[in-house]
């Protein structure tokens, strides 16, 4: 729903804030779809120089709402909202800035893999528990996690699903600072100020060099996202994710 995102203008700044606390921030398909409408439109206001993502203190988000997933599991139905906002991420215009605090599980963690810079504070723990929910890796993460990381750490997150610390995200590459909570979202804006004042035209060629052709990740995304279904319908996702949510009632 809409107040679960709340989207602001700050100066050249487009602010797109998860503001679901009660479920720690798990992404519904609305929210999906809202952020995407964001992102489109901060990318075609030339008043907008930079995206900015933000939680809630102690949760940037929980990963997918699971009463999505068992939707998607049990009738096989929705997700166009995620794979929209996945290829939206994938192909912005515009640098994006993000400040995660607390849980940052599936894509509360591989959004951040998109982002030009992330910081996090000292209790964040990046999650990408895939293989335990019998699924696989989204966002493209199967290409960008092994090339910051090389394959046997990308490994050990993606297939292991091996929490990594803030500081051990920082010293792999994959964020790249370590922030006090107080100071996060005071720390982003201010980053996220100095990439608007950049002069916007040599920043967006800077930037497309460095990101190089998004067609392979984009390519990426797509495939993924066709195991990602496939998954999803198996009788071995659906027994995992009927298992996690009976531990979460109990």
């Amino acid at each position: 729903m809409q107040e679960h995102i709340l989207v602001e203008r700050d100066g050249p700044l487009q602010i797109i804030r998860l503001n679901r606390p009660d479920k720690k921030n798990a992404i519904t398909r609305a929210m999906y779809a809202t952020m995407s409408a964001a992102l489109a439109a901060g990318d075609a206001d030339p008043a907008v120089r930079a995206h900015v993502f933000l939680g809630v203190p102690g949760a940037f988000s929980a990963g997918n709402d699971l009463a999505d997933f068992m939707a998607m599991a049990v009738g096989g139905e929705g997700g166009e909202e995620v794979w929209g906002f996945l290829a939206a991420i994938a192909g912005a215009a515009k640098p994006m800035i993000s400040g995660v605090d607390g849980i940052a599980v599936g894509i509360g963690t591989t959004l951040n893999l998109h982002c030009d810079l992330t910081f996090a504070t000292p209790r964040t723990m990046f999650h990408t528990p895939f293989t335990d929910l019998g699924l696989v890796p989204e966002a493209g993460s199967s290409l960008l996690v092994p090339a910051i990381l090389g394959r046997q750490q990308a490994f050990a997150m993606l297939a292991l699903g091996e929490p990594f610390s803030a500081e051990r995200a920082r010293e792999a590459g994959l964020i790249y600072a370590v922030v006090g909570e107080e100071e996060l979202e005071a720390e982003v804006l201010k980053a996220a100020r100095l990439v608007a004042s950049k002069p916007p035209e040599a920043l967006k060629i800077a930037r497309d060099l460095m990101l190089g052709d998004r067609a392979e990740l984009l390519a990426r995304i797509r495939t993924e996202a066709e195991h990602f279904r496939d998954r999803l319908r198996s009788d071995e996702a659906r027994a995992a994710l009927m298992a996690f949510m009976s531990r979460k009632k109990a």
